[in-house]
């Protein structure tokens, strides 16, 4: 009625709801209640979340943001006042692969779908993916630590050679030391067997490790890295070049995704937390 009341007599709309005028004048000089108050606080605080997020947490990862910021409540309130709002973060577009995959003749899957980790750098999982621009495509490969799923090294090349993923593997060599035993987990593409990258783990010390061809669920821990990142970034962008998509991708890993993105595997707290938290 408050909201209508420019359009429609009160009287006309009292009558119609079956309420007096009275009740109606009183319900509006009444100042708001302290539940209303705690609310309104929320409402700011969950929005502010959401827009630091760039528009991708969902009610789970800003109910985290909000326990952090000192104020208390619960995930359904959080998610009321989202609705509310008209808060969504983007939905991710899933599908169920076929078990059908052989083993690489290359090397064996010694990861064998254990995606965690007892401490730093031992299991490493790698992949890389493309970026359409105006200039054509951009190759980003990538290397994710499978104890905080932090992205220890990647690289951008305008071709999808095996110095592409040898730039990423070596950058998380370069970041995270040469511990005595490291496993390096891949799919079998022509980069990841071809003989320079494979004498480049014989030099390191590293273990290699490959899903089975066709196998995509053997290595999906680097497909949620992917999946997250161009849902929650790529998507919604039109690069003009190469050089604009690089600086994207750049600021969404080490601005975004390492140090502030709530990681659900780890307990919602962003991959450089988690490692801080246990001393890594």
């Amino acid at each position: 009625m408050a909201k209508h009341r420019g359009i429609w007599p009160v009287v006309v709309m009292c009558d119609a709801l079956g309420v007096s005028r009275s009740g109606f004048y009183d319900w509006l000089d009444r100042p708001p209640s302290q539940r209303s108050l705690t609310n309104e606080a929320l409402a700011k605080q969950v929005k502010q979340s959401f827009v630091n997020s760039d528009r991708t947490y969902g009610a789970r990862r800003v109910w985290r943001d909000v326990l952090a910021s000192g104020l208390n409540c619960g995930l359904h309130l959080v998610e009321k006042l989202m609705q509310q709002q008209a808060l969504r973060a983007r939905p991710r577009r899933r599908g169920l692969p076929k078990d059908e995959g052989q083993r690489s003749e290359i090397a064996d899957n010694l990861l064998e779908r254990q995606f965690k980790a007892d401490a730093p750098n031992q299991k490493w999982v790698a992949d890389f993916t493309y970026i359409w621009t105006a200039e054509g495509w951009l190759y980003v490969a990538v290397v994710l630590d499978l104890y905080s799923r932090r992205a220890v090294g990647w690289s951008m090349q305008a071709s999808m050679t095996s110095q592409l993923v040898a730039d990423a593997l070596m950058m998380a060599v370069w970041r995270r030391g040469k511990p005595a035993a490291r496993m390096h987990h891949s799919d079998q593409g022509s980069q990841y067997t071809s003989g320079h990258f494979q004498q480049l783990l014989k030099e390191q010390g590293i273990t290699c490790s490959m899903s089975r061809a066709g196998e995509v669920w053997d290595n999906s821990a680097m497909e949620s890295f992917f999946s997250s990142m161009k849902t929650e970034r790529i998507a919604r962008k039109v690069y003009r070049t190469r050089e604009e998509a690089r600086a994207d991708v750049f600021d969404y890993i080490e601005r975004f995704y390492n140090p502030t993105r709530r990681h659900s595997t780890i307990g919602y707290v962003s991959p450089v937390q988690f490692e801080q938290a246990q001393g890594a």
